[in-house]
């Protein structure tokens, strides 16, 4: 029996495709369509997710901000494109600094050196942690005004 399926070609209807660490099968794509099928979909939310209340909040908020500042739009349009020209400079400075021969070599060693302390002063012992926890927990409140 085994020596008869050994001997069975691939399957007909499956075409292999070989990636870089096994080969994968995939059914075929006809090229013959029938007709076309419309399909419509209703999709109901059952309940309010947390990112998409964040993000609708966020929007609402730029709106406001939009509606409420007639005389101000030219300055938000320029805060907006300055904020996107700092973006690509800074982009640009990093690659700069990267192809530098020594820089990147001794930013490494210093983010090493910074880590190594971090761990031995808030990570190691116990005490230690919890002034970490406690020192996030107030920064969070400050942040959110709570």
């Amino acid at each position: 029996m085994a020596s008869i399926t050994a001997s069975l070609p691939p399957p007909l209807f499956l075409q292999a495709r070989k990636t870089l660490f096994r080969t994968l099968r995939k059914p075929p794509v006809s090229s013959i369509r029938a007709g076309r099928q419309n399909c419509a979909f209703v999709v109901k939310a059952t309940g309010e997710s947390s990112e998409s209340s964040t993000s609708l909040s966020i929007v609402k908020s730029v709106q406001n901000v939009w509606d409420k500042s007639d005389e101000d739009r030219v300055g938000l349009i320029g805060l907006g494109f300055a904020a996107i020209v700092a973006l690509w400079a800074s982009a640009n400075l990093v690659s700069a600094v990267d192809k530098l021969p020594l820089i990147p070599n001794v930013l490494e060693v210093i983010g090493i050196l910074f880590s190594l302390w971090f761990i031995y002063r808030y990570l190691l012992f116990k005490p230690d942690r919890e002034e970490l926890f406690q020192i996030i927990k107030k920064s969070l409140s400050e942040i959110l005004e709570q």
